[in-house]
């Protein structure tokens, strides 16, 4: 892999903390005017309360970095030929579809006061070609004069370059870096509220791929936030 640059600006993405900072403020309202009545945080509610904000920003930038594809395309007709290579810029950006992140992959273990959450796979949007930027060279002008071999080499190394692009961008360090800040983004957002709520609970987010034997025991024994909340909503309702 050649020139690959690293936007590390979507490390923490802004738009999760522009919503962290919202259920902060409904937080810190909540208990100021529940503290006369000894309101005690319950994790559950703010998790459940942290899990709707970042829903609410559907997909997530998390990461973004650039590559450049050099790619190569021969034509032989009427016994001439003809050659193009590319060399083409482009950035890709690594996403979470936050859609994908229900209340079942969200689990309190109130032993250990642990919450767990199940970050949905990292997803790479299609590249964003530097069209401005491309450089393109050629050989065999007698064949690209005659025929529409020009054309068709072009086609097919914009083809091969975006192609190329999303291959490289596949790679294991790349997406290692994507995962990291996708769990960075994901902790702080249920982080920072239940700080603010006074509660020291520990985060563990991670993907379902790493999760290894002490991640599935600890979710075995955990609930999902949904069971947790519908149990309370039965109890309210006797």
């Amino acid at each position: 892999m050649e020139n690959v640059r690293v936007n590390r600006r979507f490390a923490i993405p802004l738009a999760i903390m522009a919503g962290v900072l919202l259920i902060l403020g409904a937080l810190s309202w909540l208990l100021l005017s529940k503290v006369e009545s000894g309101f005690s945080p319950d994790p559950v509610s703010i998790a459940s309360a942290s899990l709707d904000g970042l829903r609410e920003q559907n997909r997530l930038t998390v990461f973004s970095a650039s590559y450049n594809a050099t790619v190569t395309t021969t034509m032989r007709r009427m016994g001439l030929s003809a050659r193009k290579t590319l060399i083409m810029p482009g950035s890709v950006r690594y996403e979470v579809d936050l859609a994908k992140l229900d209340a079942d992959k969200v689990r309190w273990d109130a032993e250990s006061g642990t919450l767990s959450i199940e970050i949905p796979p990292i997803e790479i949007a299609r590249p964003e070609v530097q069209i401005d930027r491309i450089q393109s060279y050629g050989e065999g002008g007698v064949l690209m004069a005659l025929t529409d071999a020009e054309k068709i080499l072009d086609q097919a190394n914009r083809k091969k370059g975006v192609a190329e692009l999303a291959k490289q961008a596949k790679n294991p360090v790349q997406m290692r870096l994507a995962r990291e800040a996708a769990r960075r983004a994901v902790e702080t957002s249920f982080v920072l509220p239940l700080r603010a709520a006074g509660l020291e609970a520990k985060v563990d987010a991670f993907f379902a791929f790493e999760r290894g034997t002490d991640n599935t025991d600890r979710w075995d024994v955990s609930r999902s936030i949904k069971d947790v909340l519908a149990d309370k909503e039965r109890q309210d309702a006797q």
